[in-house]
């Protein structure tokens, strides 16, 4: 018999603890500094009663078990309202980035067949006009004002109130009212669709063993104690703050363009509130690192979504408290936390990381078996021992964990070209995961990112890796970034490198910044093959953290460029 596991099932326990301390606190209106308010509170207690209240009015609208739910709600009381009354219904909600191109969107949403589908108006009119979920969808909840008659359903207000009035008449009978839904670890907990930014998203499919084990991961990982005050800029880790005993302070801004936040209200929060705990993207690291205001109240800084650049390690370390935690985890939508490094490590390799080392991620976290295997772009079904690479040998990197998840939903090839499967005992076997990134492990055990598989440039002289040349050339001094990508087929590519001059740099000045940059290349083993150097107006990232550069579009735009010169 399989236990019973549920993430929501923390949230009654917290709240009977400390039922006024504040869950989370939202921006809300304006004040005359043209700073938030922050007027919007939502106490533990009041999320519990309110998210069983939510719950009970749902499964009375038809959304039960195990239904797929599409949840399209900006960060607010709502969406964590929603969120945690689905995980009680034992509901599937179905989470994916607004903002990614229009046509993946819509084969995200027909490939998840939800049956219900919960939004904001906005959404709920794509939803109309783009035709999502057409099949389907036979539940529709309309979280705000209803603006327009073109969709049918329900409005989430309504719903919170039908079953209060449910969960009343129980009380008043005598019968629990607590709503939990008694699912087990093996049970789909969620579908998160992945960034998308080496092709269309995938439906990551979690299980409530995967929502817990992350929890207890990141808790043991960067030692988080409940009570403190935490400033997540990427919504759904602020899922994991009532699991954890934190306070959410929702930033006021754009989470889908981390790099355009205003760090004078990111400071504002903090200060206001004494946030102990940031969560964001390098994109913003290097937004509040440029901005260069102290940081005084917080104890711990965690970036992930891709490498931070050195110097921005080095500038929020400088912005930090001296006894302050700066964290890079590394990991992915389908397995998080994979491996940890604090900045104070992290920053006696960025020597190494400029000389083509590549980005060192640190070590795995315990409950985690790490290997690397040798580059292989087919699938593997069962896992064989011989695939292993030694110390200092590239290959790609795997991981098998209480975290890694085991399948996409409804991408079958997907999930055969992703997941090993490895006998480890007579009864026993786990799922690998393939993380799709090369690395190596070093002398000491510590774990070296190199780079996206898919992105891996092979020429005739060997394989070159983008994390252990772009360094290189990114410490030029007007250089803001660069993206090492090929041109050609795949063991004769010719590599490109694609430039991003920093803010101020005039066009007379790009003659000059390549010539150098030439120089620079030649003086490295690893570079002295790259012969094209191009400047870019400003590289494709990704929707998610604005940080993951698009090299796959950056490929199509080098070799037009070059038609004519390649040959």
């Amino acid at each position: 018999m399989t236990a019973t596991a549920n993430i929501a099932a923390v949230l009654p326990r917290i709240a009977a603890e400390r039922p006024e301390q504040p869950a989370m606190r939202c921006p809300g209106g304006k004040g005359t500094d043209g700073f938030a308010r922050y007027d919007v509170v939502l106490t533990y207690g009041e999320l519990d009663r309110r998210s069983d209240a939510i719950a009970a009015g749902l499964q009375a609208y038809g959304i039960r078990r195990g239904m797929r739910t599409v949840v399209m709600v900006r960060p607010s009381p709502e969406f964590f309202l929603l969120m945690f009354a689905l995980f009680k219904l034992g509901a599937v909600p179905v989470l994916v980035d607004p903002g990614i191109d229009r046509s993946a969107l819509k084969q995200c949403l027909d490939e998840a067949a939800p049956e219900a589908f919960i939004g904001i108006p906005l959404a709920q009119f794509a939803r109309r006009v783009f035709g999502w979920g057409l099949k389907t969808i036979r539940r529709v909840v309309t979280v705000g004002t209803r603006a327009w008659p073109l969709w049918a359903g329900e409005t989430l207000a309504r719903l919170e109130r039908k079953g209060a009035a449910l969960l009343a008449a129980k009380a008043a009978r005598g019968e629990a009212t607590a709503m939990l839904a008694d699912t087990h670890g093996d049970e789909v907990a969620g579908i998160l669709f992945t960034s998308g930014s080496t092709g269309v998203p995938k439906g990551v499919v979690y299980r409530h063993r995967h929502f817990i084990a992350q929890i207890d991961l990141l808790r043991d990982a960067f030692g988080i104690a409940p009570g403190g005050v935490d400033l997540p800029t990427f919504p759904p880790f602020a899922l994991f703050d009532p699991a954890l005993g934190l306070t959410s302070v929702i930033p006021d801004m754009d989470p889908t363009r981390p790099a355009k936040a205003d760090p004078r209200k990111l400071h504002d929060a903090i200060r206001r509130f004494g946030v102990t705990q940031l969560f964001g993207s390098p994109a913003l690291m290097r937004v509040l690192a440029d901005h260069g205001e102290a940081l005084p109240t917080l104890q711990r800084v965690t970036s992930a979504g891709a490498p931070v650049p050195p110097d921005v390690v080095s500038t929020m370390r400088r912005l930090l408290p001296p006894d302050a935690q700066f964290w890079t985890p590394y990991g992915a939508t389908e397995c998080l936390p994979v491996a940890v490094i604090e900045a104070r490590e992290l920053e006696t390799t960025r020597e190494a990381t400029e000389a083509g080392a590549g980005t060192c991620v640190g070590r795995p976290v315990a409950a985690n078996t790490v290997r690397i295997i040798r580059i292989l772009d087919d699938a593997i079904s069962f896992w064989r021992d011989d695939y292993v690479v030694g110390p200092g040998v590239i290959g790609e990197i795997t991981v098998a964990g209480p975290s890694a998840t085991d399948e996409y939903f409804a991408r079958p090839e997907a999930t055969r070209m992703a997941k090993i499967r490895e006998r480890i005992s007579a009864r026993e076997e786990r799922i690998v995961h393939r993380m799709g990134d090369l690395g190596y492990f070093d002398a000491e055990g510590r774990l070296w990112f190199c780079g996206r598989k898919g992105h891996r440039v092979e020429t005739a002289g060997g394989l070159m890796t983008t994390e252990q040349v772009e360094p290189i050339f990114n410490t030029h001094r007007r250089v803001a970034r660069t993206a090492l990508v090929g041109v050609g087929a795949r063991g004769m590519q010719a590599p490109v490198l694609c430039v991003e001059l920093k803010s101020g740099v005039p066009d007379s000045e790009w003659v000059h910044v390549q010539a150098e940059l030439e120089r620079m290349a030649m003086r490295d083993p690893k570079t002295a093959r790259i012969h094209h150097f191009l400047r870019h107006p400003g590289f494709p990232v990704d929707i998610r953290h604005n940080a993951k550069i698009g090299r796959e579009k950056l490929a199509e735009w080098a070799k037009a460029q070059l038609r004519g010169v390649l040959h």
